[in-house]
């Protein structure tokens, strides 16, 4: 997956709801799933645990061959640095991570000096 989406894949974003505060967080991954409706929480089906979901508005079509809506789902795995701060992305983040407090509906967010661990660097510097 790229780093960023497209604008065009979230035009009809309405909403983004955190299921956490995103203040906290350097980073979220995120990613467009397939979902039976436009406007409730989406099941999480990976592992990690999901943070936050998009919600569509009422002009959102399904997909004609599945039925499905695309929306944007922000989640975060076992080894991502919230939960390991030492671990694989002390410095770097995933492809996919943007820096939450970049999200807003219809934007993709932005990779940032915080979410890619640059921070970690200029402060370990002596």
């Amino acid at each position: 997956m790229s780093s960023l989406l497209n604008a065009s894949e979230i035009t009809h974003e309405q909403e983004v709801v955190w299921l956490e505060d995103p203040g906290t967080l350097d980073y979220v991954r995120q990613a467009l799933d397939k979902t039976p409706r436009r406007n409730t929480k989406p099941r999480y089906a990976r592992d990690g645990r999901m943070v936050g979901y998009a919600l569509l508005d009422d002009d959102a079509e399904p997909d004609p061959d599945s039925g499905l809506y695309r929306r944007r789902v922000f989640f975060l795995l076992p080894h991502d640095r919230d939960s390991l701060p030492r671990g694989p992305y002390h410095v770097g983040a995933p492809g996919e991570a943007v820096d939450p407090r970049t999200i807003e509906p219809r934007n993709p967010g932005a990779k940032t000096p915080r979410s890619q661990g640059r921070t970690a660097i200029a402060s370990a510097t002596p």
